[in-house]
């Protein structure tokens, strides 16, 4: 019986000395090598018409790809540019000095206006051409309390009425005042044209006192495409629609000396409508 008792007590020290072992190597850092490659511009072109405003005041930003561990995006500056209308008159855009944002305080939005982007960086030229979008008003939000998969979440609902005689196409953006990232998600009216309609919350943590941030966005059908591929792959919860990006997703804008080596980002022209909404 002592015996037995002795060998059980061994087979236990054993046992906690190969666990210890085993728990003290799960905590060693591995180090990952991964390829890097070189870095890419990222455009940050979205000219954004707020309803009831003039719209003069418009920002591009640029910035480049960097490694999957950094924590700090490099910005781009010394680039010259521009955009144009179809009336050849010309918007400059002057970076704010060492930012990488580059401003215009003389735009002009038109709706159904057709512009031309120019971006000169490193003796590059970058181009791309867009037509500005309107973008239906945002009528009432409505508060559900028994929303959700449970019915026991609180959500949100954003109406507008859609245009009858014209194909349209929306982004919208939701951002949440306890949450650091925005919501993003496309719509097209093929389902509810002419008809009434809304943008709806996804935070299954909303409560009372929260506040939502609402803005919808009047896209063309090609951007409706891209931002469709890009919130596949990234998830609909992103910092923006150029943040980090997941993969390279091509976008509008073209290297006119070597197209293969195009930049990341897209130019956007967008009537939108904005409101902010507390959570009851």
């Amino acid at each position: 019986m002592m015996a037995t008792r002795y060998t059980m007590k061994k087979a236990t020290l054993l046992l906690v000395l190969l666990l210890s072992v085993f728990f003290t190597s799960c905590e060693e850092v591995v180090d990952v090598d991964l390829d890097t490659a070189p870095p890419k511009l990222v455009i940050e072109a979205a000219i954004n018409w707020q309803k009831g405003t003039n719209g003069k005041q418009q920002t591009i930003k640029l910035t480049t790809t960097t490694g999957y561990f950094e924590n700090v995006i490099p910005t781009v500056s010394g680039a010259t540019i521009f955009v144009k209308n179809s009336q050849n008159e010309q918007f400059n855009f002057n970076e704010v000095p060492k930012t990488g944002r580059y401003v215009c305080t003389n735009f002009k939005p038109v709706i159904n206006e057709t512009y031309t982007l120019t971006v000169i960086y490193s003796g590059i030229t970058y181009t791309a051409t867009e037509t500005m979008q309107a973008v239906a008003p945002i009528t009432r939000i409505e508060q559900n309390n028994e929303g959700g998969f449970t019915g026991k979440d609180i959500e949100t609902k954003a109406f507008f009425t859609d245009p009858a005689d014209a194909t349209n196409f929306y982004l919208f953006k939701y951002v949440y005042s306890h949450k650091i990232t925005s919501t993003y998600y496309v719509s097209e009216d093929k389902f509810f044209q002419g008809n009434e309609y809304f943008s709806l919350s996804d935070d299954d943590d909303l409560k009372a006192g929260d506040e939502v941030e609402i803005t919808h966005y009047g896209i063309s059908k090609q951007y409706y495409n891209y931002m469709s591929i890009l919130v596949s792959i990234a998830g609909s919860n992103v910092g923006g629609p150029f943040q980090s990006p997941p993969a390279t997703v091509k976008g509008n804008i073209i290297n006119t000396t070597d197209k293969a080596n195009y930049p990341l980002g897209y130019f956007s022209l967008s009537e939108t409508d904005y409101k902010k909404y507390k959570i009851l």
